[in-house]
């Protein structure tokens, strides 16, 4: 056959078909895909079969011999299968129109597609029909007539196609099996080696765990030999702690039987001391009486002869508060001794200086009675010359009572100020050489004295009377040449011949300041140091003289006395010695001179109505309310001074005159009544306006006190409940 020729070709076409280009992929298997979908289908030509062959160039003639529409029989043609059914065109020409769908085979030889497959096929289809239209450019009105399928060559090219397919379907499943056998022995290669992968790893989870196991128990061997480590060095730790017990434990026996030891030895220098503390005190008490019978004198107590009575009552009584210490249960100590010796010395002293004065005021006695004849002759005419005296000294009174008051300070009152001033000066000469000494002890010395003395009187304040208390005790032993513990050092006035004399000045002098600048700011503050000022004062008569002295230099308005300016004294020299600070060719405001003035009249006001309460009273006031009276009648006696005399009358009325107002009664009150009337006009009338106002409080202070008819107790007093807290 004609046709024949051209299978080589068709299995070309078909080749190059979508089922001729089928290839195997390896990763089928993985992905689930089946290979063998394209092979077990029933396998179908292509309904574009008459294209192909139209392409290959068959003639019509040909195609009209084997292809006849209106024949119902058979061609029993050698290669067409027997199972292939006859089917007839729906159409009555002989091709297929463009639109037409082809008629699928109903033959067991026609394999079912699967949907991509007819996708394709219809790509194939379109394309055909796009490669027909472009062959024959001029339309044929004829349409060639349907293919049929029971046709020889159409069987043959099926037979042709089927024997192809069985070929690729057993080369497929050759394919397959090897694929498979593989894939198997991959299988069996990859479960070998992960079962020999996984024993390994089952020995090695072995292996760690016997190593942790045996870290383990290498670091328990290690903490139980570090635990016995420790246990070893607690055992010689307390070992050596029950060694140092002992020893410390040895070591206090022995100290409490040294302490034992020197305690009793203690107690046996303690009670010698305090029978020659005993046997003193009695030596002294029978000095004290053999003063009583030499005192008395014909013409009565002689101040010679009383002054030695006031210290020997002095030092009786430092020789009793020693005594009271014992009394408490403890034992005098060395400084003690010592203070009661030199006290004991200084009676028997006492003792001898007296009798040597009751000798001498024997012989004046004796020298008087043979000039008392002598003076009984002369008596008439001494009347007579008294008489004379004392009608010059009316009439002179007369006088100055017209032109007015005095001008300056009573005979009597500025030699008892140069007394004191003259006593001060000795005292300041007499340790002259310790202040201009060049040896560096002694200057540490000097310098250990002045603040042994002066911080407790710094220290003094109203907090509570054992505070105030333990100050005075300590100035008290100071001043007794007892040994006080000043800035961590035992210091005492007796490491210099002249240490007395300096810490006496010294204290002196810080009382005063104290009145000047702590009294001066705070007005409260002048009863505890006057309280303080006045027992050293009865307890050392001579500190007392020095803090009069001080107070006479800085303030002469305390005495009373107004300084005249002398020829050749300069302004600043003047104003000096009126009390003025002259600084730099400057000299301080009126303000700043008040106020230091008023602190300072203050803490003389306080100190003349107050006394120590733990002294003996039996004594008199060292410097008692009698000088208050002194100096406020003196001082109205006086011409008054513009702004000063207002100031200073107002602040000594504030803190002395309730107790001179218990003390002298009605004689106060005229005195109160005598400042009112007459002498406020003099103060006024010498006052500017600029400087009325200490004139205005003490206008206003004196008639307060005469409308209630009471001075009320100063602020700062201090009370019986002071002294027990």
């Amino acid at each position: 056959m004609p046709v024949e020729s051209l299978r080589w070709d068709t299995l070309e076409a078909l080749k190059n078909s979508t089922k001729g280009r089928l290839k195997y992929n390896p990763d089928w298997l993985e992905k689930g895909e089946d290979i063998l979908s394209g092979c077990n289908e029933a396998p179908s030509l292509s309904p574009l079969s008459g294209l192909i062959l139209k392409r290959l160039n068959m003639s019509p003639r040909t195609l009209q011999k084997t292809c006849s529409l209106g024949s119902a029989s058979r061609d029993p043609s050698p290669g067409l299968s027997e199972e292939a059914p006859v089917s007839t065109s729906s159409s009555t020409s002989p091709f297929p129109s463009a639109n037409a769908q082809p008629t699928p085979l109903s033959s067991p030889l026609l394999v079912p597609r699967s949907k991509k497959d007819e996708e394709q096929i219809v790509g194939d289809e379109d394309s055909a029909t796009d490669a027909s239209n472009d062959v024959s450019p001029v339309s044929n009105p004829i349409l060639p007539p349907t293919i049929s399928l029971l046709s020889p060559r159409a069987t043959q090219m099926a037979g042709c196609i089927r024997i192809c397919e069985e070929k690729h379907r057993a080369k497929a499943k050759m394919e397959l099996s090897l694929r498979q056998e593989l894939q198997e022995k991959l299988v069996a290669s990859v479960a070998s080696r992960e079962s020999e992968q996984l024993k390994r790893f089952e020995e090695f989870m072995e292996l760690k765990q016997r190593q942790e196991y045996q870290s383990m128990r290498d670091m328990m061997d290690r903490e139980t030999q570090e635990s016995i480590g420790r246990q070893e060095k607690l055992k010689e730790e307390h070992k050596n702690r029950i060694k140092i017990l002992n020893l410390r434990l040895r070591e206090a026996e022995q100290q409490r039987l040294r302490e034992a030891e020197f305690e009793r030895q203690r107690q046996v220098e303690g009670r010698e001391r305090l029978r020659a503390l005993n046997a003193i005190q009695e030596e002294i008490l029978q000095l004290n009486q053999l003063l009583e019978p030499a005192t008395p004198t014909q013409s009565g107590p002689s101040p010679d002869l009383t002054s030695y009575s006031t210290r020997a009552n002095q030092l009786c009584s430092q020789v009793s508060e020693v005594v009271r210490t014992t009394a408490e249960g403890e034992f005098p100590s060395v400084e003690d001794m010592t203070v009661a010796e030199r006290a004991l010395h200084e009676m028997r002293s006492l003792i001898r200086v007296m009798q040597e004065a009751a000798a001498q005021a024997q012989e004046k006695r004796k020298k008087a009675q043979e000039e008392e004849e002598e003076r009984r002759k002369l008596a008439v005419l001494q009347a007579q010359q008294e008489e004379q005296k004392k009608s010059a000294a009316l009439s002179a009174k007369e006088k100055a009572r017209k032109k007015g008051l005095q001008t300056k300070a009573e005979q009597s009152t500025l030699k008892w100020y140069q007394e004191l001033q003259d006593s001060a000066n000795q005292c300041a000469q007499s340790f002259e050489g310790l202040n201009n000494t060049k040896d560096i002890q002694t200057k540490k010395l000097r310098m250990e004295l002045q603040k042994a003395a002066t911080i407790p009187v710094s220290q003094i304040s109203s907090i509570s009377g054992s505070k105030l208390r333990e100050i005075f005790d300590k100035i008290d032993k100071l001043l007794s040449g007892r040994s006080v513990v000043s800035g961590g050092k035992s210091v005492s006035t007796s490491q210099h011949p002249n240490g007395l004399d300096f810490v006496s000045y010294k204290l002196a002098e810080k009382f005063v300041k104290q009145g000047e600048e702590e009294v001066a700011s705070h007005h409260e503050a002048a009863f505890p140091i006057a309280v303080v000022a006045s027992g050293v004062w009865e307890l050392h008569p001579k500190v007392g003289d020095l803090i009069l002295a001080h107070l006479h230099k800085k303030c002469p308005y305390a005495v009373p006395h107004y300084p005249p300016m002398k020829d050749g004294t300069s302004v600043e020299e003047y104003q000096k010695i009126l009390g003025y600070r002259v600084e730099d060719g400057g000299v301080e405001a009126q303000d700043s001179f008040l106020k230091r003035m008023s602190g300072m009249i203050r803490l003389y006001a306080a100190i003349i109505q107050l006394r120590w309460p733990y002294v003996s009273k039996q004594g008199p006031d060292p410097h008692g309310l009698n000088n208050g009276w002194r100096w406020l009648a003196q001082m109205l006696n006086m011409e008054p001074l513009a702004d000063v005399t207002a100031t200073l009358l107002f602040d000594f009325l504030e803190v002395c005159g309730n107790a001179l107002m218990k003390q002298y009664q009605v004689q106060f009150w005229k005195l109160i009544l005598l400042i009112q009337e007459d002498y406020l006009p003099r103060i006024e009338a010498v006052t500017s306006q600029g400087q009325a106002g200490s004139v205005t409080r003490l206008k206003q202070f004196l008639e307060s006190s005469l409308r209630s008819r009471q001075i009320p107790p100063p602020k700062g007093q201090l009370i019986s409940h002071f002294w027990r807290s």
